[in-house]
């Protein structure tokens, strides 16, 4: 995958480690879950988590922004710091293959299916198995999403 920045980089990097992955947007009635997904990386980044910011304009073009303007948003308004790729579309034929891959996955509670909107997040374990599936409405800090990410991490 490549980052806002263009830079290559291999998943397996984050083997290991907790991941939160959630396809993002500026211009949508959940961006605020930025502040969250922030706040997330904050406390929990130390022990392990790390959270992957994949933006996305499928969903009524609600982020049109080139890499540096997203970047830039997302450093003015919410400052984030977690790692952010490139612009990548998460359903159908032109979905990258890390998001074909995703969503043919079942999972807890969501199960296999498209991408329903922005900030849909999957949880993957330290193993690099994918160990749940949230809703773009289920808020990063919902206690059945830290309840997922606290135990993953609580695994060594």
């Amino acid at each position: 995958m490549k980052t806002l920045d263009g830079k290559d980089v291999d998943l397996s990097k984050y083997h290991g480690k907790v991941v939160l992955i959630v396809n993002v947007a500026s211009k949508c009635g959940l961006t605020p879950q930025y502040k969250e997904l922030q706040a997330l990386h904050e406390k929990y980044a130390k022990n392990g988590l790390a959270i992957l910011g994949f933006p996305c304009n499928q969903f009524l073009s609600q982020e049109p922004g080139t890499a540096e303007e997203i970047k830039e948003f997302c450093r003015i308004n919410y400052g984030v710091s977690f790692d952010m790729f490139a612009k990548v579309e998460v359903n159908g034929e032109v979905a990258c293959d890390f998001y074909k891959n995703l969503t043919s996955l079942h999972t807890k509670p969501v199960g296999p299916g498209k991408i329903s909107w922005n900030f849909e997040k999957f949880v993957v374990g330290r193993n690099g198995e994918i160990v749940a599936r949230f809703g773009p409405r289920t808020k990063p800090d919902d206690p059945d999403v830290l309840k997922v990410i606290e135990a993953e991490l609580a695994k060594k």
